[in-house]
């Protein structure tokens, strides 16, 4: 039987051509944990107000690898020890990031499983493969919970700096059309250096560092975080909330084998066996709008509204401000549904709910992104930073949102009065 070509080269629309390195990380790329990936879109609900924003966590994981193919590079010419195995672990556990991930990235963490991020899906994913492997992804592991002693290498995977940012950043803003968030990674990178197996920014890299920190703010604002998106993802959390509920009431609802599996079994971070991390595996982006457009026509209404007004992107008003909404205006609002439909309380409040929302920039309690000045010192970009704002990147800004029906909104086909 003629060998397979393992060794292979993959056209990005970022970066042009992507090497898979060598045949370990090649397996970990076909293996079907990883292909699923394919299946998880970046941006979740995004495409809702950027059209663009279909690109998945597949694409975005090959990026984090080429970058840090790159930042290895960099590192070993300006004189950093970084061994074959080191090398190998690193990528593999950027590689694997995200690979917990489920349906529309961060939505389900809300709502099918309860107590565990995708960080920790992630790291069972590591550890079930590192099995099959047979203890290749030890080293990967290590370096991903930061428990190696070299802490430069888990800062380049998980840090203020990290090549998860400088790739979903660039990437981001180039599906999305937002320029603002076009931040110039490989600059950066060759900025880089290490001092102490502490990941630092040469100082000559500053205006860079600043540039990549106002950009992650703006494109936390004008997309992440972007209204329309808030408002589509609360309503796919809600959609989910109520098919437990009736679920949980005995109702059966049309859903793929492994929608239902997870829509009837109460999943905490105790019960995430193997076998429930085998069938999360087989979760994705198609099992929920499959099912979603099923419900439209289920005889439940809220489920059947909250599914249509997906569906067909008639979401609700969403009002946003500096300051808490009080629960008077969202009570008011409860109040019109509930004297105007055939809805309790309960149920109104799938239709009208507040929350806030939260953008940082730079987290300079958690970690710092430190110069390298010239006379061998290292300081915080903040010290040596001329612009004001960058320290006011550091602070945690904080907005508030209220959402309900618009106008004439529809349940069930009958017409809410003017809300």
């Amino acid at each position: 039987m003629k060998k397979r070509n393992k060794l292979k080269i993959i056209n990005d629309p970022i970066y042009g051509f992507i090497t898979i390195p060598n045949e370990f990380i090649f397996d970990l790329i076909e293996h079907k944990y990883f292909q699923r990936l394919r299946r998880i879109t970046q941006m979740g609900l995004s495409h809702m107000v950027y059209p663009g924003a279909h690109h998945t966590r597949f694409h975005h994981a090959l990026g984090c690898m080429h970058l840090m193919q790159k930042a290895v590079q960099v590192l070993r010419f300006k004189g950093v020890d970084i061994s074959e195995e080191e090398e190998v672990a690193v990528l593999a556990a950027i590689l694997l990031h995200d690979i917990g991930h489920g349906p529309f990235s961060h939505a389900m963490e809300h709502s099918i499983v309860h107590g565990i991020s995708h960080e920790d899906i992630s790291l069972r994913f590591m550890e079930t493969l590192n099995k099959e492997f047979d203890g290749k992804l030890d080293l990967a592991i290590t370096i991903f919970k930061g428990e190696y002693s070299r802490m430069f290498l888990h800062q380049l995977i998980s840090g203020q700096l990290d090549m998860d940012r400088l790739d979903y950043l660039k990437r981001d803003s180039f599906y999305t059309g937002v320029a603002e968030g076009n931040v110039n990674s490989e600059r950066l990178i060759t900025m880089l250096s290490v001092v102490n197996d502490e990941l630092v920014v040469e100082e000559k890299g500053i205006y860079s560092v600043e540039k990549f920190l106002l950009s992650r703010r703006l494109m936390y604002w004008q997309v992440y975080l972007h209204k329309t998106s808030l408002v589509a993802e609360n309503v796919l959390i809600r959609i989910l909330q109520r098919a437990n509920y009736l679920v949980e009431q005995g109702k059966e609802l049309p859903a793929s084998t492994v929608l239902s599996f997870f829509l009837k079994e109460k999943i905490e971070s105790s019960s995430f066996t193997e076998d429930v991390l085998n069938q999360f595996s087989k979760l994705d982006d198609y099992d929920l709008v499959s099912a979603i457009k099923e419900w439209v026509n289920y005889d439940d209404k809220i489920l059947s509204t909250l599914s249509e007004i997906l569906i067909n992107r008639d979401l609700l008003k969403v009002e946003l401000g500096l300051q808490e909404f009080s629960k008077e205006k969202e009570s008011i609002h409860i109040d019109k549904l509930v004297s105007n439909h055939d809805l309790n309380r309960e149920e109104a409040s799938y239709f009208v709910f507040s929350g806030s929302i939260s953008n940082q920039a730079y987290n300079a309690e958690k970690q710092h992104i430190k110069l390298l000045l010239k006379n061998g010192e290292t300081s915080d970009i903040i010290k040596q930073s001329d612009q004001y704002n960058l320290e006011a990147l550091s602070k945690k800004v904080t907005k508030y949102f209220i959402c309900y029906p618009k106008p004439n909104f529809e349940i069930n086909g009958s017409v809410f009065p003017n809300v």
